[in-house]
């Protein structure tokens, strides 16, 4: 491609060399740099890729994109920008042939919820008789083909790429995980959106964004100025959850037309005659005058919320409500989100993602409304990221268990058994007694907690004490298959752990 297609919309304060050379691919990553590359130097979060500026050359690079203030030599055509992370995301839409222009791509934002619906959406796509790809926490995937995620949503250029990938493979819809940190890093302002699904804001990524007010903005630049952008053509383009206080600052602050949705306060979107079970969801969902019935097996209240804005998505995007029923009943079950581990000893186990204490309250708030005997919750906190939660989940746990035993997560370079004293912090001990792990006798009368740092063992003494009719709920990693120790990524995955704990019971 010629460089001087590939720059077109830059933000250029100055460039040196031949503009109508041909450019033989773009790289952000100067170990991925090939002879005749463009290179993008981007300054991360970890390190800075102007350091990697002379390495990229030697692999071969003949364009390097920049920000700072540096020399170069004569070979090397160089292209100063006001934001060579703007920069990236300009490149890659030219590169790639802004493959988004010819996707119908949905957005799904806010701190809980986002796996489950874009399953849900999927499912109801698929249904509808269009091919569809999803990027999200869990994997990329599409036509059968699945990758790993190294991010939520993939950085600027990935996600061109992947949507180019999918669009010449027949993908019609795209529905992707939004984050905030890809909000805020500029992984998405090149992607022309149908519209966005907003479902709640609480405590989570505050390392990242120090406060809840900068964390809400990252979530609401993307219906303020990049949603609007689009120039794809629908009567709403947002839905948005109006019984969140920060779904309503939205309603309140961005100018375009959305289709509300909720239980508490007047919606759009209602959910009227529900019933929630151990079992799963019956509800009868109105939409714009019409209803239908559905009868999920997802859990929970939450799972109401998630279905109603699956519903609101789909009905923008006008797919009849017959279908969208047959979408979501057909979805049994979302990877590591609240997904049950079949057990033959009349105890129910669920294992799931929560690693927020509002996600950890609403499903623990849900299972209670369920439960027959005692809940039995294990759980721990990651290393390296927001400690001002650590002491709310330790609250949030024991507050809605019987039985509560604290233990590892992701370590990753802290201490674990520092982590756990900080989650200890949150702990009412006049109401929550602490007992030794090898004295777990409890009739749930009074509600206990107990430490075992080691995750296996935590699990297994979970399993060995549940009687019929508990509920286990193992919390924070769900569908994770790894543990990070310090530096290292050990194989661990909790399903499958209670799946051999299970099988060497019987």
């Amino acid at each position: 491609m010629k460089l001087t297609r590939l720059i077109e919309g830059l933000d250029i304060i100055n460039i040196s060399g031949d503009p109508s050379d041909e450019v033989s691919g773009v790289c952000f990553t100067a170990e991925k740099c090939e002879s005749g590359a463009l290179f993008v130097a981007i300054p991360g979060l970890k390190s800075d890729g102007h350091d990697f500026i002379h390495e990229a050359i030697s692999r071969g690079a003949k364009f390097v994109v920049y920000e700072k203030d540096l020399e170069f030599p004569v070979q090397v055509t160089a292209i100063k920008v006001s934001s060579s992370r703007r920069a990236l995301g300009i490149l890659a839409k030219n590169y790639f042939g802004n493959p988004s222009a010819n996707l119908t791509l949905i957005a799904v934002m806010g701190t809980n919820g986002k796996t489950t619906i874009t399953y849900l959406i999927e499912a109801i796509l698929k249904e509808a008789g269009f091919k569809c790809g999803v990027l999200g926490t869990i994997n990329y995937r599409y036509n059968d083909k699945t990758f790993s995620a190294p991010n939520t949503t993939p950085e600027s250029y990935e996600m061109q790429k992947i949507m180019r990938e999918m669009a010449d493979d027949g993908v019609t819809h795209v529905v992707a995980e939004v984050s905030s940190h890809a909000v805020d890093l500029k992984r998405v302002d090149d992607c022309d959106f149908d519209l966005g699904v907003f479902t709640n804001l609480t405590r989570d990524h505050l390392d990242y964004h120090l406060t809840m007010e900068n964390y809400f903005q990252a979530k609401k630049r993307f219906f303020a100025e990049i949603l609007p952008r689009s120039r794809k053509g629908h009567p709403q383009k947002m839905v948005i959850n109006a019984d969140d206080q920060w779904g309503q600052r939205i309603l309140q602050e961005v100018s375009l037309p959305a289709l509300t949705y909720g239980i508490q306060n007047n919606c759009a979107i209602k959910a009227g005659l529900s019933e929630l079970s151990i079992k799963g969801i019956k509800t009868q969902i109105s939409v714009s005058g019409e209803s239908v019935s559905i009868a999920s097996p997802l859990i929970g209240k939450f799972n109401l919320y998630n279905i109603m804005a699956a519903v609101g998505a789909a009905f923008i995007l006008r797919v009849p409500l017959p279908v969208i029923k047959r979408g979501i009943e057909n979805l049994s079950y979302v990877p590591g989100r609240l997904e049950p581990v079949a057990s033959s000893e009349g105890f129910n186990i669920f294992v799931d993602y929560a690693h927020t204490d509002d996600a950890l309250k609403r499903v623990l708030q849900s299972l209670t409304e369920l439960k027959k005997k005692r809940i039995i919750t294990v759980f721990g906190c990651g290393g390296n990221r927001d400690r001002g939660k650590r002491p709310l989940m330790g609250e949030a746990a024991t507050t809605y268990s019987d039985l509560t035993i604290i233990t590892s997560d992701n370590p990753r370079l802290e201490d674990p058994l520092a982590i756990i004293e900080e989650i200890e912090t949150g702990i009412d001990k006049i109401k929550i007694k602490k007992t030794k792990s090898d004295r777990l006798k409890f009739d749930g009368t009074v509600p206990f907690y107990t430490v075992i740092p080691e995750r296996r063992k935590a699990i297994e003494t979970a399993i060995t004490v549940a009687e019929k009719e508990d509920i286990i709920l193992i919390a924070g990693k769900g569908h994770e298959d790894y543990q990070i120790m310090g530096t290292e990524k050990l194989p661990f995955d909790d399903r499958v752990v209670v799946r051999q704990i299970l099988n060497s019971r019987s």
